[in-house]
């Protein structure tokens, strides 16, 4: 009776933990968790590679010094101009000004690959009341450009916090800038669309003005290939599920993947990490997959560099009939590739309280989002765009197949998600892997999951039947 209570105490644990906290628990060390490997715990798998979390400069790190207070400016293209203090690395940063709306999972955003290239404004008065905490980054560096705050908190509280958003930036050599009005600026940016900034020192305000009157838009940029992997790798080879059936393998194309969408992968298949570099024949000649996924990412989807390269992969495996799905820049890239425009939103979508409406049951999800284009609609075109204009030509359908909007933005209608019609394939806006966010979309990830089972089935099926005939 005492073993079967524990047994069940155990098992309730293990549902309640997710995958990357339950590996910081397990890591042989002083217990505190360094790198990633989503692989650790998948079943059947007993070496699997791991890889640098960007929480992991602070482990071991000795600085741990407060900011200076040295006075900071902040500059917009519009000719806005705002005093601050600086921290983290006092260097000039200039980018995109965007704002984010969630009141946590600050580490997640300053490490989410999506932010290449971009300004980041937190609305959330307070930035890093709880720290950085180990194995809840979601990639190997800090990515936006620079930060904006209301106030900094210079000593954070939490007990597995192994330093401060100051440390944090500091190495991975970000500025930030605190004590700014991020009210005003994020009404300006909800009122006039998103614009250039840059911030520094408060001594060099004229250089930092020239660099922001001749600063070039970053999602001119081939932003993709700043934030993708160098190679492909398996990174939970040999992965089974509970019966000990070997998981359908998957390649997902890393535009700027998040490590929780990979953690999420690894839960369902045996997942290839390629770079947006790779071409549809190696995927096919040298791994073989099941299916194929492409990831989150930066800059603008219609640019010419890597995301073209991906959006060509993924246009060949929908002709192919191999299950596909994409999520964000990967929702994109298959619109593109659907024919469809892309364009620049006012001031995009970034928190973790989107609610999105799925048009085919009538049900509403609360979702993560994080991007700054969209799918023109079908039938409305191009809802809230940017005063700019920006969008992408017109091209023809090269998928082979039709679709159908499947979720729309339940605020002001934008695309957020299709559906192939006859094809194993489906893209969501959206981001299911919820980090930080709600886990209302949560389930689309076993959706795709039981899509790439039913045609593995269907396969075998079809060989089977082709046997009989001879």
């Amino acid at each position: 009776m005492i073993f079967h209570s524990l047994a069940s105490i155990l098992s309730i644990l293990f549902s309640m933990i997710n995958s990357r906290s339950l590996a910081a628990l397990l890591m042989p060390d002083s217990g505190v968790r360094r790198g990633f490997s989503p692989g650790a715990l998948c079943l059947g798998v007993n070496d699997c590679p791991t890889f640098t979390d960007a929480a992991d400069v602070l482990i071991d790190s000795k600085i741990k010094n407060a900011p200076k207070g040295n006075k900071g400016v902040l500059l917009l293209a519009d000719g806005s101009r705002f005093e601050g203090k600086l921290f983290g690395s006092e260097i000039i940063s200039q980018g995109e000004l965007v704002f984010i709306t969630g009141m946590t999972g600050y580490q997640e955003s300053l490490t989410d690959p999506s932010f290449a290239g971009q300004v980041l404004t937190f609305t959330w008065p307070l930035l890093g009341n709880y720290g950085i905490i180990p194995g809840q980054s979601e990639s190997s560096r800090v990515h936006p450009r620079g930060v904006i705050c209301k106030q900094l908190i210079k000593i954070p509280d939490h007990r597995n916090s192994v330093g401060s958003v100051h440390d944090f930036l500091l190495l991975h050599d970000i500025p930030g800038i605190e004590g700014i009005d991020t009210r005003e600026l994020t009404k300006k940016v909800r009122e006039f669309g998103t614009l250039l900034c840059a911030f520094g020192p408060l001594e060099k305000e004229d250089e930092i003005y020239s660099l922001l009157k001749n600063m070039s838009p970053p999602d001119h940029e081939d932003l993709v290939s700043s934030v993708t992997c160098n190679e492909a790798v398996v990174i939970n080879p040999g992965a089974t599920d509970i019966a000990g059936q070997k998981l359908p393998r998957l390649v997902a194309i890393d535009c700027g993947v998040k490590y929780n969408i990979l953690t999420e992968l690894c839960n369902r298949f045996e997942v290839v990490w390629c770079p947006a570099s790779i071409d549809f024949k190696t995927i096919v000649d040298v791994w073989n997959p099941d299916a194929i996924f492409a990831s989150n990412g930066p800059g603008d989807p219609a640019h010419d560099g890597l995301a073209l390269m991906a959006r060509k992969s993924l246009a060949e495996a929908v002709r192919s009939e191999i299950p596909v799905m994409g999520i964000c820049l990967g929702h994109q890239l298959m619109g593109l590739a659907a024919g469809l425009r892309t364009y620049k939103l006012k001031y995009g979508h970034r928190g973790t309280n989107q609610p999105v409406l799925d048009v085919e049951t009538g049900k509403v999800i609360i979702t993560s989002q994080n991007h700054g284009y969209a799918l023109e609609d079908p039938n409305n075109g191009m809802l809230s765009p940017h005063p700019s204009g920006l969008c992408s030509d017109i091209n023809e359908n090269i998928l082979g197949a039709d679709f159908k909007v499947r979720h729309i933005n339940a605020n002001d209608k934008t695309v957020e998600g299709l559906d192939l019609i006859d094809r194993p394939a489906f893209t969501i806006q959206f981001h299911p892997e919820a980090c930080p966010g709600p886990h209302d979309a949560s389930s689309l990830f076993d959706r795709f999951s039981n899509l790439v089972r039913n045609k593995k089935k269907s396969n075998l099926k079809s060989i089977t039947m082709e046997r009989n005939d001879l």
